[in-house]
């Protein structure tokens, strides 16, 4: 694997858009970057890490937070949070045969309050939508996690890695995963999955049973049935206690509110949909608001104005009724004969004079508002107008009492349900239970069908007894084939294993030795160990001295157990054959002078073919730049500005001609 370059966009201290050409020269394999300390030389190893493995990275800035809330605190302050950050790595790895450039593309932004990240593998120029959804594990097959971690280290950290624990930890671990001895655990547990599928999927292994069975007359067949009932009452039993674990457990699940979990969606939606329902009501009932509705607490007044109105409405007519039967008196009275006495005539009068003076009574009103004419027909259409509001506002108003209710009962529910985290280990107990419920039910199908077929098989055995006999030469060739399949994948497996101890003995002892020589050759004390030696079975190291006595590491100073520790990286590097890069953060850490010189000439021009060192100026100093000169391909310093603290990338490095200098 060699990295070709690097691109930051708006990441950590990074502002704008920063790139790095990591591609190496012949015997110039190192790229070296300064920067101060808190420029961002830390924050570049992780970049490497994050564009590569996402949340699985194991970033020195994340601790234990979130992925999502270390995604966005990771975009520089000064970006827009909207357009958020970026990485891109360009790296080449040898596949089949054949070099593969690959381009990771990482990026997020913020959306609302949530993080939306994008990820793109582009792969020889072409964008690969495939690799890009399961990127996660493509990189496990161009470098496993666990192997990074050895190749990409904090140098102030390494030191750890001399504790024997710890040791043990990365030995293992690389031995099984960069050296290939996994590779051969997997082939004999792939030739013991052969194995138990050639016992358990072999479809003449009912054949082989039926001839013998058949050579031991019908007596074998039929003592078959009562197993078959035997194991069905062992695999109903087996159901049944499946099936009361599981109804157990979904008590337990449902007492954990997890029906309310599994319905939270649509809990979600029907809550959503409430809301708008009572939305639209309340929006309706405002507009019979804004109508004639409120008149409808006015039924008091409005029934003494129609009887207002209808009194000045009688009153009018009867005004006018007055007028007319006054003329229409004076003219009857004009017709009587001339025959008629006077005082006939007086008292006809004076009774029409009394009539009228009654209708005038009545025409004359206390109190004369002047109403309308018109107005008790209006009045009339408004009292039907007030009732068909009322009628539509009080169904209004049960509709929203009743979508109010079912709105609370939503929330309530919604409030119910549990956190993911608390019900996790429920959820997949409920899994495991309903995985074996369907098993064990399938066991007592498959049973059933097993007696079914012992039955009929014993009925018909006479009659198949001729033609089983006829073809048992296919069944027994099939049974040796199967034998002899067996016999061989144990003796494969067996070899796989010598081999595969064998291997790791060969390992361990190429890593032994590439680690003692790495250690000699880095320490100052060249004559302090003179012997190391690592446990096959738990992979610890022993040192021992010239007197071949034990030498504890914690007898050692930090800085001999600092050189430890990168010996143990080196000689891995060195023995799987320096095929990966090596990025190395803080690399002289705590080490004199005398060993930063010794790491300087004889550890990283030759850590491999790629070696990316982020150092300070108090490491490689001028006088280390001078040694390390004729080794480095390219070399960086990292401009930071206190005043936006934010770097930039520039090209050289302190004490080099025309290079810039961090402010």
């Amino acid at each position: 694997m060699h990295l070709h370059s690097l691109t930051l966009q708006d990441f950590g201290a990074y502002q704008g858009r920063q790139h790095l050409d990591l591609r190496v020269k012949p015997k110039r394999p190192i790229i070296l970057i300064g920067g101060l300390n808190g420029c961002g030389k830390t924050t570049l190893l992780d970049a490497i890490q994050l564009v590569l493995y996402g949340p699985r990275a194991r970033c020195s800035g994340r601790g234990n937070r979130a992925y999502d809330t270390y995604l966005r605190e990771s975009i520089n302050r000064a970006a827009d949070s909207a357009q958020g950050s970026a990485l891109r790595l360009e790296f080449s790895i040898t596949a089949e045969g054949r070099n593969r450039t690959y381009e990771v593309d990482r990026t997020w932004a913020l959306n609302g309050k949530s993080v939306r990240e994008n990820l793109a593998v582009t792969i020889d120029g072409r964008y690969d939508a495939t690799i890009s959804e399961n990127w996660a594990e493509h990189v496990e097959e161009i470098l496993p996690l666990e192997v990074a971690s050895l190749f990409f280290f904090d140098g102030e950290k390494v030191e750890q890695l001399a504790d024997p624990e710890r040791a043990a930890d990365v030995i293992e671990s690389a031995v099984h995963s960069l050296l290939g001895v996994r590779a051969v655990e997997q082939l004999r547990t792939d030739l013991l999955v052969l194995q138990r599928r050639q016992r358990l999927s072999v479809e003449d292994q009912g054949a082989l049973e039926q001839l013998h069975e058949l050579r031991a007359q019908k007596q074998a067949a039929s003592t078959e049935i009562p197993a078959r009932k035997a194991e069905l009452e062992q695999a109903t039993e087996r159901y049944n206690e499946a099936k009361a674990e599981l109804t157990k457990i979904e008590r337990k699940f449902q007492r954990a509110g997890g029906r309310l979990y599994e319905e939270r969606r649509a809990l979600e939606t029907a809550k959503a949909s409430t809301a708008d329902r009572l939305a639209q009501t309340q929006k309706a009932l405002r507009g019979m608001a804004e109508g004639a509705l409120p008149l409808a607490l006015l039924r008091d007044q409005l029934a003494m104005l129609r009887e207002q109105a209808v009194r000045e409405q009688e009153a009018y007519e009867a005004r006018q009724v007055v007028g007319i039967l006054e003329s229409r008196d004076a003219w009857l009275i004009d017709q009587l004969p001339d025959s008629v006495p006077a005082a006939t005539r007086t008292a006809l009068k004076k009774k029409l004079t009394v009539e009228r003076k009654k209708r005038a009574s009545a025409a004359d009103l206390d109190l004369d508002l002047d109403l309308p004419r018109n107005l008790t027909q209006k009045l009339s259409a408004l009292d039907e107008v007030l009732r068909a509001d009322e009628a539509r506002a009080a169904e209004l108003l049960q509709n929203a009492d009743k979508t109010s209710h079912e709105l609370q009962q939503a929330e309530r529910q919604l409030a119910a349900v549990p956190d993911e985290r608390k019900i996790k280990t429920l959820i997949e107990e409920l899994q495991a239970a309903r995985d074996e419920v369907a098993v064990t039910r399938a066991a007592v199908e498959q049973a059933s069908l097993l007696i079914a077929d012992a039955q009929a098989r014993h009925e018909r055995l006479k009659a198949d007894f001729e033609r089983a006999r006829e073809k048992q030469a296919l069944p027994l060739v099939r049974e040796e084939e199967l034998k002899r399949i067996g016999t061989y994948a144990e003796k494969a497996r067996a070899t796989l294993e010598r081999f595969g101890s064998a291997l790791l003995r060969k390992h361990i002892s190429s890593l032994e030795v590439a680690v003692l020589r790495s250690f000699q050759t880095l320490m100052r004390k060249s004559g302090l160990i003179k012997d190391l030696r690592i446990d096959t079975d738990k992979f610890t190291i022993a040192l021992a001295n010239q007197d071949e006595e034990t030498v504890d590491p914690a007898r050692l100073s930090a800085g001999e157990r600092q050189l430890l520790a990168i010996s143990l990286l080196w000689g891995l590097a060195k023995v799987a054959g320096n095929r990966l890069p090596t990025v190395i953060d803080t690399p002289l850490g705590r080490l004199d002078s005398r060993h930063r010189e010794h790491l300087v000439d004889r550890y990283f021009p030759y850590a491999g073919r790629q070696v990316l060192l982020l150092s300070t100026d108090e490491e490689i100093d001028e006088n280390l730049l001078d040694r390390l000169r004729p080794s480095i391909a390219q070399s960086y310093v990292l401009v930071h500005d206190d005043t936006t603290f934010t770097t930039r990338v520039g090209k050289g490095y302190w004490w080099t001609e025309g290079a810039l200098h961090a402010v």
